[in-house]
């Protein structure tokens, strides 16, 4: 009888442990919400409000900027997200760390889908801002979106929460 040499015995053995597939992948958590990316941003502009009776701390403007910005704002409004996220992107090489320019393209990445980009240049902006007002709570309301759509129940609700926490009363004036 013939032994089968070693070299065949361990090409077999990695042959079959080929066939092993790997452990299946946890599902991602289903949204927790049908809204369209429209309807996120008409939330976003709700909770937003209009700032009368609080503090609220407007960014200067660059004016090398505005122009882009309202290049943005027309093709948004026209439904041409991409060509709104280009001109913002324009306008973020030259001012990049400008919170309500940080929270125009985060809208726009949520009416483009993407919700990660949003949720990350949201988060960037709020850091960058002055944390109260109506740009602070499009800041978290654009964050709650991106976690619901995500699926993270306690996510959305702790940026809910956060919301609330950006009005502040405006001092009185006599």
């Amino acid at each position: 009888m013939k032994s089968i040499p070693a070299i065949a015995v361990l090409a077999a053995v990695v042959l079959v442990a080929g066939c092993a597939s790997a452990p299946p992948q946890p599902a991602a958590p289903a949204p927790l919400t049908a809204a369209t990316p429209e309807q996120m941003v008409a939330a976003i502009d709700a909770a937003a409000g209009d700032g009368e009776g609080e503090l609220a701390v407007q960014p200067l403007r660059d004016p090398m900027v505005e122009d882009v910005r309202e290049q943005a704002q027309q093709a948004r409004a026209q439904g041409r997200h991409d060509d709104a996220a280009a001109a913002l992107e324009r306008a973020l090489a030259i001012v990049a760390d400008d919170p309500a320019l940080l929270q125009e393209r985060a809208e726009t990445a949520l009416l483009q889908r993407d919700f990660e980009r949003a949720g990350q240049l949201a988060e960037r902006a709020f850091a960058l801002g002055a944390q109260v007002g109506p740009l602070c709570r499009r800041h978290w309301a654009t964050i709650e979106q991106v976690r619901l759509v995500a699926g993270d129940a306690e996510g959305a609700a702790s940026a809910k929460r956060q919301v609330d926490g950006c009005k502040v009363a405006g001092p009185n004036r006599f």
